[in-house]
């Protein structure tokens, strides 16, 4: 029973919430970007590499984020915000 409930406290804890969006110096995580832009993750990682979404910044070897300015921005100039 105890494995579940570390799951579930890792789970909440690593969870972010949209609101990231307004800080333009935050990290966001894939999860979010794909929440906020309505996006597949494939679609966001196909887009990057043809240069037509921002890139994302390496923390690490397996940390990926994306500053939430730049994505703010990507949205304005769609017209999504």
């Amino acid at each position: 029973m105890q494995p579940a409930a570390v799951s579930s406290r890792h789970n909440r804890a690593s969870s972010q919430t949209i609101q990231a969006l307004h800080i333009p110096e935050a990290l966001l995580k894939i999860q979010t970007v794909t929440a906020v832009t309505g996006m597949s993750e494939s679609t966001i990682r196909r887009r990057v590499a043809e240069g037509k979404f921002p890139s994302p910044v390496k923390d690490g070897t397996r940390c990926t984020r994306w500053v939430a300015g730049q994505v703010s921005n990507w949205l304005r100039a769609k017209g999504a915000v």
